[in-house]
């Protein structure tokens, strides 16, 4: 190029091209420090569950007696979830509503928390040991879908272990049908509203099953607990699917994407499961051997109690949706808080 002064030519400067960085093979070694050090840490997973458990309790349990009500009374107990409603606070106050809330109350904060606790780790395991080193997952990434909805099934399994005797004197409870105003005990199994109650409380029962049918019997229901808790698998996809769409779509607050993302996946979840918890409550509030008034009607059978299902009151199909309204109407409160509460104790602990 000429200058417009002397006429002298000024070299004009070539760039020089920057190689591309090298991409480094890390080491099966250095694979797991990555995720080890992206990964939560293990106590963060149990500790929010317990908050989680204590909310979910709080807000559900009033519908979850309905529906254990709705479920398993004979079908002209009750004319539908609000008709339970009345008669439950007519007979017996709001306290009825609170029935059996022991149980759960102790059992949920270590249900959530082995449940919550137990799906962190089967995340941390997927990403440290398949998605990570085959698939070259970022260990900052979230998992895929399908990866939660696997860590949801482990979860939901493990808790079973917890989950089955918990639900098991809960059940009973919830469906001995007296004035929860008065005391007292009854020799036999309580059938209206008037009798007193068979088991005088949580420790009552436990003590009474467990010294007339030992472990086995404080386990009655497993396999339908197994079952029914197979379907976290679903509720873990959907929510992990509708968080990561609510992140790309809109501006909401990470606490509202938990609430709503919560709230849609527990109703997904029950759409889904509903007709499996129906049965596994049949089996769980079933005589377990003779000396409850009577035989055992479908002992530890998962088909027999699904056809007594079916077979009840001859309303077929509908018997599995029994008692569903207040089951769904409580899905998304209920859930959506607990979602709330463990996503923000997982973010707020160091």
């Amino acid at each position: 190029m000429s200058s417009p002064n002397n006429g002298t030519t000024v070299p004009v400067p070539v760039p020089v091209p920057v190689p591309a960085p090298i991409p480094v093979e890390l080491s099966p070694k250095d694979h797991e420090k990555q995720t080890r050090k992206h990964a939560p840490h293990p106590y963060k997973g149990f500790v929010a569950g317990v908050f989680s458990g204590v909310t979910k309790l709080t807000v559900g349990h009033p519908f979850d007696t309905l529906k254990v009500r709705l479920q398993t009374a004979p079908p002209s107990q009750f004319a539908g979830p609000i008709d339970c409603l009345k008669k439950t606070i007519q007979k017996e106050g709001v306290r009825g509503l609170y029935k059996g809330a022991t149980p759960p109350l102790v059992g949920w904060m270590f249900m959530d928390s082995i449940m919550l606790g137990s799906m962190t780790q089967y995340r941390n395991l997927l990403r440290r040991y398949y998605y990570f080193p085959v698939h070259n997952l970022p260990s900052t990434s979230p998992l895929p879908h399908i990866g939660n909805a696997i860590a949801g099934i482990g979860g939901g399994w493990t808790v079973s272990f917890v989950a089955a005797p918990v639900e098991h004197i809960k059940a009973r409870l919830q469906v001995q049908y007296h004035d929860a105003r008065k005391h007292g005990a009854h020799p036999h199994l309580a059938s209206t509203a008037a009798a007193q109650p068979y088991y005088s409380g949580p420790i009552a029962a436990i003590q009474h099953i467990g010294a007339g049918h030992g472990i086995r019997g404080l386990y009655h229901g497993l396999l339908s607990t197994l079952l029914f808790r197979s379907h976290f698998a679903g509720f873990w996809f959907t929510y992990s699917h509708l968080t990561d769409q609510l992140k790309k779509r809109t501006s909401l607050s990470d606490p509202a994407i938990n609430f709503w993302a919560g709230g849609f996946g527990a109703q997904c979840f029950w759409l889904t499961s509903y007709p499996f918890d129906v049965v596994k409550q049949k089996v769980m509030t079933d005589r377990i051997v003779n000396g409850y008034g009577g035989g055992e009607k479908y002992g530890k059978s998962w088909v027999r109690a699904a056809r007594g299902v079916y077979e009840e009151g001859g309303v077929g199909w509908r018997g599995f949706w029994r008692g569903f309204a207040p089951c769904f109407l409580r899905a998304f409160p209920a859930n959506a808080c607990a979602l709330v509460a463990f996503e923000g104790v997982m973010r707020a602990l160091p």
